[in-house]
This record gives C-alpha cells, sequence and structure tokens, in this order.
C-alpha cells in the first residue's frame, strides 16, 4: 500500500500544487498574488509533464558514440524519452516570460491607479465611467 502510494507521489504533489495555484488564482483580489497562483499552476504542469516522462530504469537519452561505431550496442537498452523534457525547458522559458510581462503589467496598474486590488480598480474604472456619462 505505501509502495503504491510512493510510486504516485509526483502526481498527488502536481495536483495538490494545481489546486493551490488555482485556488490563489481565483480566491484573491490583489494582482500580484494571483501572479504567485499563475506561476504555481503553472509549476505543477510542469512536474506533472515530468512525472509522466519519467521511465524507471531508463538511461539518459544519449547514445555512445564509440559503442555506436563498433556495433556493440545493446537494442534492448531502454531509454527516457527527451521529449518532456524538451517541451519542459520551453514553458519555463515562456512562463518566466508571461510572469515578467504579468508583473510589469502590475506595475503599470499600480502606477495608474494607486491600488493593485481588484476591487478598486474596477470601483475607479466605474467612478470614471459615471462621471464621463457613458
Amino acid at each position: 500500500m505505501i509502495d503504491m502510494i510512493l510510486e504516485r507521489l509526483p502526481y498527488v504533489a502536481a495536483i495538490v500544487l494545481m489546486m493551490v495555484g488555482l485556488y490563489a488564482l481565483l480566491a484573491t483580489g490583489n494582482l500580484v498574488k494571483r501572479m504567485v497562483g499563475l506561476t504555481l499552476f503553472q509549476t505543477s504542469v510542469f512536474l506533472l509533464y515530468i512525472a509522466i516522462g519519467k521511465v524507471f530504469g531508463g538511461a539518459p537519452p544519449i547514445l555512445d558514440y564509440k559503442a555506436l561505431k563498433a556495433d556493440t550496442l545493446d537494442p534492448a537498452t531502454l531509454y527516457s524519452n527527451p521529449l518532456p523534457q524538451v517541451l519542459i525547458l520551453t514553458a519555463i522559458v515562456v512562463g518566466v516570460a508571461t510572469l515578467a510581462v504579468g508583473l510589469a503589467l502590475v506595475v503599470r496598474i499600480r502606477e495608474a491607479y494607486g491600488t493593485i486590488e481588484d476591487d478598486q480598480i474596477a470601483e475607479a474604472d466605474y467612478s470614471l465611467e459615471l462621471e464621463k456619462g457613458v
């Protein structure tokens, strides 16, 4: 029973992180906390992809050139799939760029409205619309 739980621990961790990130994204009105929730959600997706791509007992997907040239490679060697790792590296770069743009927008919103709370920003926009008569 314990072995079964430990085998699925990365999936449980990914789901817990995903739910915490989703809760932080939806439950708070603070824009910085929402960005933290988005980052947690992205991290949980990274962890899920890495857990799916893990091959137990698999060798790194690096071929030995000398063995290849001497034709002594074992065709039964189990290799890990490098595609999830490459996808996650790309996703990390995109996630960091998204976080940077989001935080830059939060700074601009703070300069324009004087706050980063969602309800106060909506109230300020609503009062501006009433003043203009829209």
